[in-house]
């Protein structure tokens, strides 16, 4: 009961981690060839499986036709075929990810696996062929350092080596017709080498050198034109912005089929397809370029065909947020759009351009108050040495923004960038009560080519700097308490919070590393071998070759377990058994060290997990952990309400 002069409390319920962390009621959706059907991924028998139901029907009247118990579905295609559809999946997150076939015909019939592999081998891709009805081009690396590409035929399963590739660096891109085109390798340079296939010959000829370590994670998009006869790439060229280009097959000339002055090509989709929005949306049945996708501020869609105009006209009348991913059927009128917004997560759309029809489909989280959520705002701030800093400022809900504990959380790659979109991270520090912030430090992707580059030789030195300068413009700004503040990150993301309680460790009042690297030398000794050969660009050119003795003293003077004796701030440490690109010994040894050392490290591990917690009650394991540990040292909200440390200070000082 309130009493008169007391203030009301204005902020908004504490929502169960359990409801937090579950799977999306609808996600990832996509509307069939013919357009008669959709589909999309929704919980059956405790784990996201693919549901498939007619146009015009709800989810009540959708069917499960994948059965999946062990983990979440993600990644599906249609088929030409209307009684299959095909999904990847891997094993406890060790991303050896294999092609399966569901019978919708028969959806209780259990999936086959099209690609009986190896250990270690992987699904990395698979396409419709149109000149071969039934069939599907899948990449693998059956040989561990080569993928190569195959032809499977779906309905018998029967397996056809399409293409072998000849250079572990190289990649060979095909026509529509599938019919090689064009192939791009990597030289010992750094720089990506582009020539054309000559198709009745098969031999190459060179057209353009591109790139280095302006392109870290090599050269997106790589998509071959709707005509064959162009290659679409994002390319620099003499500016600092990355445009979307066309290089000419025959003449090497390249034509600049979408820029945005001051803003690059967002190729952040190329690292998740199918769940991110693709850097360039085509229409599915004829290959045509529809938009490219730009970072900024909020995303921008730079619409360059004239038919989809009227139709993205249409759609941003059904949402305030921004075009996420689209699929339309093979008339090219029927759509299924998703938007990206920062309160309100997958909000999906029909929309049929004949007849003008619009309708809501589905919200990811239909029981989630956008109202309740906390905005993100896009804010900016010089680095010490003058490098433009963009980032994002996401402030709870019902309390003024002043003096408030803060979480510094650090976005993964480290060629990643944040951008304003729905972060289930973001909006639980927001819902426990602490002011987030997430900065685009130096070598994140999309600020520039001078942006990216400023990271060259510069782990735990300026861009941990940046991180640094990120928290200091919050206090200054009045938002943070200098005493609470916390710093949490994921992959390289947690190799940033532990250099930030190693370099910095009276900066930072609590911890949370997450699949986070400590040991830079031995992380990249223990990439998968088809992994390391593309390092040149990235780890080699940034942070060092290990089998060079002095880049590897280096990278052990800038690497976490090198400086564990400086740890005092609480740490909590969560690492997948499983994983694959940040090994467990990269957690068990820097908590084994804190541990004879008597530093209370508190220390999760799920079993059946990768990269990342992927399975809803390891999520909860896990934020139920981060939400107690961030109240007792930081002292925001817990579900459990959690004794907090005073204001003033914590067991860093």
């Amino acid at each position: 009961m309130t009493t008169t002069g007391d203030p009301i409390d204005q902020r908004p319920a504490l929502i169960d981690i359990d409801t937090f962390f579950a799977d999306p009621q609808f996600a990832n959706p996509s509307i069939s060839p013919d357009g008669t059907r959709i589909a999309y991924l929704a919980p059956h028998r405790g784990r996201r499986n693919v549901w498939v139901r007619g146009i015009d029907a709800t989810h009540d009247d959708a069917v499960p036709v994948t059965h999946d118990t062990r983990r979440g579905i993600t990644t599906y295609y249609w088929t030409d075929d209307p009684r299959w559809l095909l999904y990847q999946q891997d094993t406890d997150g060790n991303e050896d990810w294999h092609l399966y076939r569901a019978d919708l015909d028969n959806p209780s019939e259990p999936a086959v696996d099209l690609t009986p592999m190896d250990p270690g081998s992987r699904v990395v891709g698979a396409e419709d062929l149109p000149s071969e009805p039934g069939s599907v081009l899948v990449t693998m690396n059956r040989r561990p350092l080569y993928f190569d590409t195959f032809r499977i035929d779906i309905a018998t399963g029967d397996t056809t080596l399409h293409l072998e590739q000849d250079d572990p660096t190289a990649a060979i891109l095909l026509d529509r017709g599938g019919v090689p085109v064009f192939r791009t390798a990597l030289a010992a340079d750094g720089a990506v080498e582009i020539s054309a296939i000559d198709p009745g010959t098969g031999g190459t000829r060179p057209l353009r050198r591109l790139g280095g370590a302006e392109h870290p994670m090599s050269i997106h998009p790589q998509q071959v034109t709707a005509d064959g006869k162009g290659l679409l790439v994002g390319s620099y060229q003499d500016g600092d912005n990355l445009r979307l280009v066309r290089i000419d097959h025959e003449t090497g000339a390249e034509t600049v089929v979408a820029a945005v002055d001051g803003h690059d090509l967002d190729i952040s989709g190329m690292m998740l397809p199918g769940v991110l929005p693709p850097p360039v949306h085509t229409n599915r049945r004829t290959g045509d370029i529809l938009a490219a996708r730009f970072v900024a501020a909020r995303p921008h869609i730079e619409v360059l065909d004239p038919h989809f105009a009227e139709i993205h006209a249409q759609l941003q009348k059904l949402s305030d947020g921004v075009l996420g991913t689209l699929s339309c059927d093979d008339s090219g009128q029927r759509w299924i759009a998703t938007f990206v917004h920062d309160r309100d997560p997958g909000v999906t759309w029909f929309y049929d351009h004949t007849t003008g029809e619009a309708r809501l489909l589905f919200r990811a989280f239909p029981d989630r108050d956008p109202d309740t959520m906390a905005p993100m705002q896009p804010v900016g701030f010089p680095a010490r040495d003058g490098l433009p800093l963009h980032g994002y400022l996401t402030l709870p809900v019902g309390v003024p923004p002043r003096d408030l504990p803060l979480v510094l959380v650090v976005h993964g790659g480290p060629w990643y960038h944040d951008s304003w979109a729905y972060s289930n991270d973001v909006q639980f520090l927001a819902n426990r009560g602490y002011a987030v912030l997430q900065v685009n430090f130096r070598g994140s992707l999309g600020h520039g080519k001078r942006h990216v580059t400023a990271a060259i030789g510069e782990f735990a030195r300026a861009m941990h700097d940046d991180l640094i300068d990120a928290v200091d413009w919050a206090v200054a700004e009045g938002y943070a308490d200098p005493a609470r503040i916390g710093i949490y990150g994921g992959s390289y993301g947690g190799y940033a919070a532990l250099v930030g309680v190693t370099v910095t460790p009276e900066r930072f009042a609590a911890a949370v590393d997450y699949v986070g690297i400590s040991d830079l030398a031995n992380f990249l000794r223990t990439l998968p071998p088809f992994a390391r050969v593309f390092n040149v660009n990235n780890w080699y050119r940034y942070v060092g070759d290990p089998e060079i003795p002095e880049q590897e003293a280096d990278m052990l003077a800038r690497s976490p377990i090198t400086m564990v004796d400086e740890i005092r701030t609480p740490l909590l440490v969560a690492q997948g058994a499983n994983d694959v690109r940040v090994v467990r010994a990269e957690s068990d040894n820097i908590v084994a060290r804190l541990r004879e050392r008597g530093v209370p490290v508190e220390y999760l591990v799920a079993e059946d997990e990768g990269h990342g917690f992927d399975n809803p009650e390891n999520q909860a394991m896990l934020y139920r952990a981060i939400e107690q540990h961030f109240a007792r040292h930081l002292g925001g909200r817990s579900a459990g309400e959690v004794a907090a440390a005073p204001a003033t200070g914590s067991s860093t000082r």
